[in-house]
């Protein structure tokens, strides 16, 4: 059987011929193309955050879309005369995307290929198929989260955030300082266990070994007493992230050894893997055992191995491209001073 495709995290729209009949340069645009609302909305339901790729006068077209209802389903539309490429890549860096999680619709074949020319890991379809986009099973999840029925929101306060730092005087230590976060570390539950596959399945630059686990395994470790296993939630005064962040242990004779950290790449500048590090060197240190962790390289991850190091983790052991690093330093990380961490029951 063959395996299902990756997910699609987010469509990018074109407007003429795709969302809506007819060039709105050329009077067009009075009406939006069978089914192609319902897609959006369904889309946006399942957590598939979307955006717009258009060759048109901005005003214009998002005055358009204001008035089909729709607009507010769009994060950081690019509308211009330039190419649609260019277009995809300023979506791609503005939300933090890569390119194999990401949907093209255009009904022009040419712009098509012009976008997969320049990112040919983009998945592209003809408007043809807009309106059965949520019937592919790369638009499919398995559950609708809290968090997954919220991520529209969530990056719409992401990017307010950027706006603000954009603007801030100071260095990136000294904006976050005026964020007020507070940082909740939890152990899973059953009720968590839905968001937490979603985490596994959806986070691979903030992974640090790829693993993946069924609902039935992960279910498994949060009941194991051989393991602690905790999940994390953020808030900003920018709003509620959700839940962002998983850290699994596991109980070992001489050792705790970190089977699995990850982090939302929603908030990857923002300390929440150095606050979860911190919080495993304390309970290494409170059950009198070293702190380990596994690592597995993939495509995407190499960023946690600097984590890791930065944090004061030395390699140990290497069998392939599997390591094991151990925590070298005799006092625990401090956490970051921009972050007031609760943990109302993760000690338990």
């Amino acid at each position: 059987m063959a395996d299902k495709p990756a997910q699609v995290k987010c469509v990018i729209w074109d407007l003429d011929g795709t969302v809506w009949e007819g060039t709105l340069t050329e009077g067009g645009a009075q009406a939006l193309r069978p089914g192609v609302a319902d897609a959006i909305r369904e889309l946006d339901r399942r957590g598939i955050i979307q955006s717009v790729a258009s060759k048109n006068d901005a005003a214009p077209a998002l005055k358009r879309l204001e008035a089909f209802g729709l607009a507010d389903y769009f994060l950081c539309p690019q509308i211009s005369w330039g190419p649609k490429s260019g277009a995809v890549q300023a979506i791609l860096d503005t939300l933090n995307l890569k390119p194999e999680a990401v949907a093209f619709v255009d009904d022009s074949p040419f712009e098509r290929d012009e976008v997969r020319f320049a990112h040919p890991k983009v998945r592209t379809y003809d408007a043809a198929q807009a309106a059965s986009l949520p019937q592919l099973p790369e638009c499919c999840v398995r559950f609708i989260t809290q968090d997954s029925a919220n991520r529209r929101k969530m990056y719409q306060a992401d990017l307010n955030r950027q706006a603000a730092e954009r603007d801030f005087g100071g260095s990136a230590e000294e904006f976050l300082a005026t964020l007020d976060m507070r940082m909740e570390i939890t152990r899973v539950t059953q009720e968590d266990l839905q968001r937490v596959e979603e985490l596994t399945v959806r986070t691979h630059q903030l992974n640090s070994t790829g693993y993946t686990y069924s609902y039935e395994q992960l279910l498994a470790l949060a009941q194991s007493p051989e393991h602690i296993f905790c999940i994390c939630g953020l808030q900003d005064r920018y709003g509620d992230s959700g839940k962002v962040g998983l850290l699994l242990l596991e109980r070992q004779a001489q050792a705790l050894r970190l089977k699995l950290l990850i982090v939302s790449c929603r908030v990857m500048t923002r300390g929440i893997g150095s606050a979860l590090l911190a919080y495993a060197t304390q309970l290494a240190q409170a059950e009198g055992k070293a702190l380990q962790a596994e690592f597995l390289e993939t495509e995407h991850n190499r960023i946690m191995y600097i984590t890791y190091k930065l944090a004061g983790f030395d390699e140990v052991e290497e069998d392939g491209a599997n390591l094991l690093l151990e925590y070298a330093k005799a006092e625990p990380i401090p956490f970051p001073p921009y972050l007031t961490v609760e943990f109302p029951d993760a000690g338990a």
